[in-house]
Formats: C-alpha cells, sequence, structure tokens
C-alpha cells in the first residue's frame, strides 16, 4: 500500500497536468485565454509553401466550456461597427469578424441567422455554418453550401396566395418587396415612394397599410413588408387591413441538410469558401462562383471556422497584404492549415481588410487596413457557458 506522502505526491501529479493547457504540436503551447478557450501563434512559413512570412492567430474552443453564436453590429442590420466593439457590447471572451456585408451600409451579403431569426437571404449557395446552441448541450457546427428563400403566404377572396419575398433586411429596390425585422433597425429607412404594411399581433396580420410613406416603424414583436413603387402588383393589392399573413423559409442544402435542422440552428453564418465537410475536402468552388484568379488562388488575409477531428472549434485569423511581415493565404494554403489542426469541417470567411480578432477585448492580429481595424456588419463572438 502507498505511503500516505507518495499519495498526495501522485494526486499532486495528476492535478497539474489536468490543468495545464493542451498543446499542439504544430503550433507550441497555447496561452490560455479562460476556461476552454486557448490562443495559438504561429509564423511558420511552411504554410505558404515558402512564399514568404506568414501570421496566423488561432483560438481552440471546448464547445463544453464556451458557445459560439453570431452577433450584429449596434445590436442591428443597419451600419457597422468593429469587432472590438461588438465584442465588448456583449461581454464576449473573445470574438472574430463574420460574413461579408455591403461597406456602404453595413448590411450582410449572403446568409445570416441571429438569435433564430433569419436577417438576410440569399439565392445564391454560398459556404455557411449553422450554430445548434441548446441550453444545456455542447454547442454544434454543421457546414455547408447553403441558400434561403422566403415567401409570403395569405387568403384572399377565398383564394390562397403566396408571393416570393424579394429580399429580407436589405434595402429596398423599385419593383420589389422587401421584409423587415425588428432586428433591421427602429424603422424602414425607406424614401417615401411605396406601399408599405404594418404587421402585429399573433397570428401576423396586417394592421396599417401605408401608401406613399417610408421610414416606417417596425413593431417590436411584427415586421414590415415594404413594395418599391405604388403601382401594386394584382395579389399585392389584395393585402388589405385585417388579413392574416404567414413567412415560409424555403431552405437549398448542397449536401442535404434537413430544413427542419436549419430551421432549429440558431445562428447561420454565410462565407465564401467550403473549405472542408465532414471530413471531405473541398477542391472546386464553381458552384460558389468564386474568381480562381484574384480570389481563391490569391493570397489575402483569411478569416476560417473549422472543428476538428475532436471536436474543438477553431476560429482562425490569417494576417495579410504585409509584404515585411505576413502575406496571406490562398485557398491551398488554407487547406494546409487545415491539414495541420485536422479540421474536418472549415469555411472560409469574410477576409482582406475585414479580418480582426478580439481576445478580452483587445485586438490580437494585425489587420491589413491602414486605417485600422474595419467596421463590419456581424461578429462571430466566444462566451461561456
Amino acid at each position: 500500500m502507498p505511503s500516505p506522502l507518495r499519495t498526495l505526491v501522485l494526486l499532486a501529479l495528476v492535478l497539474a497536468t489536468a490543468c495545464r493547457p493542451s498543446s499542439n504540436a504544430a503550433l507550441g503551447r497555447p496561452t490560455v485565454i479562460a476556461p476552454g478557450v486557448e490562443m495559438y501563434r504561429t509564423a511558420d512559413d511552411t504554410l505558404v509553401a515558402g512564399a514568404g512570412p506568414i501570421a496566423v492567430t488561432l483560438l481552440k474552443l471546448d464547445p463544453a466550456a464556451v458557445t459560439v453564436q453570431s452577433a450584429l453590429s449596434n445590436r442591428e442590420v443597419m451600419h457597422a461597427d468593429t469587432v472590438e466593439n461588438i465584442a465588448r457590447s456583449v461581454g464576449a471572451i473573445a470574438a472574430i469578424n463574420g460574413g461579408y456585408f455591403n461597406r456602404d451600409n453595413g448590411e450582410p451579403i449572403g446568409l445570416l441567422k441571429i438569435g433564430g431569426e433569419l436577417v438576410s437571404d440569399t439565392g445564391a449557395p454560398r459556404g455557411a455554418v449553422a450554430i445548434t446552441r441548446p441550453p444545456d448541450g455542447r454547442t454544434r457546427l454543421v457546414f455547408d453550401q447553403l441558400a434561403a428563400r422566403v415567401s409570403l403566404s395569405f387568403t384572399a377572396d377565398r383564394r390562397p396566395r403566396t408571393i416570393l419575398v424579394d429580399g429580407v433586411d436589405t434595402t429596398r429596390a423599385r419593383g420589389k418587396l422587401m421584409l423587415y425585422t425588428p432586428k433591421y433597425h427602429a424603422d424602414t429607412d425607406t424614401a417615401p415612394t411605396g406601399t408599405e404594411w404594418v404587421l402585429d399581433g399573433s397570428p401576423l396580420r396586417v394592421v396599417d397599410v401605408r401608401m406613399n410613406f417610408g421610414h416606417t416603424t417596425i413593431p417590436e414583436r411584427g415586421a414590415v413588408l415594404s413594395f418599391g413603387g405604388t403601382d401594386l402588383p394584382e395579389d399585392l393589392a389584395l393585402l388589405v387591413e385585417g388579413v392574416a399573413v404567414t413567412f415560409d423559409v424555403r431552405w437549398s442544402s448542397a449536401r442535404g441538410v434537413p430544413a427542419d435542422m436549419l430551421e432549429a440552428a440558431t445562428d447561420i453564418v454565410a462565407g465564401a469558401g467550403l473549405l472542408r465537410t465532414d471530413g471531405n475536402v473541398v477542391h472546386d468552388w464553381s458552384s460558389e462562383m468564386l474568381s480562381v484568379a484574384d480570389f481563391t488562388a490569391a493570397r489575402h488575409p483569411r478569416t476560417v471556422i473549422g472543428v476538428d477531428r475532436g471536436g474543438f472549434i477553431w476560429l482562425i485569423a490569417v494576417d495579410g497584404r504585409q509584404p515585411g511581415y505576413s502575406i496571406g493565404m490562398t485557398f491551398a494554403d488554407l487547406q494546409r492549415l487545415a491539414d495541420r489542426l485536422q479540421l474536418a469541417d472549415a469555411l472560409n470567411l469574410d477576409g482582406g481588410g475585414s479580418t480582426t480578432m478580439v481576445v478580452r477585448g483587445r485586438q490580437v492580429n494585425r489587420v491589413s487596413d491602414a486605417a485600422g481595424p474595419r467596421a463590419v456588419s456581424d461578429a462571430l463572438v466566444v462566451l461561456p457557458r
């Protein structure tokens, strides 16, 4: 039987081992940021096949200890803000920039679902990550090439009517029907050159029809439909006060992710370039209509989210466009990095001047824009469970 002293020594060794941060052979020892959050840095130029210097900052996340979710700038779709400010607004441990957006007004470009609500749709499939955050379970990520379109349904003259919505939470165009949710802004931010239907109640009903008005207030538990122009299509002319309406989302998945799973996802963020899914390496991005010459085969700053074979989530910021410091990565380089990390799933997010990583309220990578961190539409934030 071991002596009490020997038992204490063995126990101390076990506890010390349990508290020691994990290591990755390709990256060295990490800095522990918080329980379940480790930060690595690498300047290994073999990642870019000896083409020049490289600087990569990585976060390894334990989904048993933290959650990952999307967050809007200023908590609304309109406008943009820095990743640092978005992280601060939600009390995040860490954050990286998210999906692509219109730099003129901050509106997302592509698919974006936040807090269970679709705030940006698209008919063009792009690489995306769907996040499910059960309150009593581990955060789950599903990667695919996804698209979603919304349709409006109602009954008029005893006939069911279905109309395709042309855009969700985006700038209205003439002759187009837009849907504005409470996450867009306090109002629709539209010109007084159209027709707007205020929807409220449960079930949703038309409570007001405003012709030649703009900037309609969006009900907190409702929505606003907005058509650009006063010459209404026949079916829309039948949408009058008191009519009940419903909205349906038609999901498109390249790899057959069930629609009910996408409906249940709390967050969906689109990027440009699905790199890996379920252990399968992706080499052809023609379905995402990505240019080879100036996008996939060119070296740029990159932002990536991935999941390794052990189930750990990785957030990655690759600096670039700084020849003496870091040249950025091609998609082939990103695949090489994914190999080193043993990623089974990976997605290229918005990059370039948007690539930003924030940890504990401080930017930890070196952004490429001379003016400093770029304001973005949304970020992926890390929160304690």
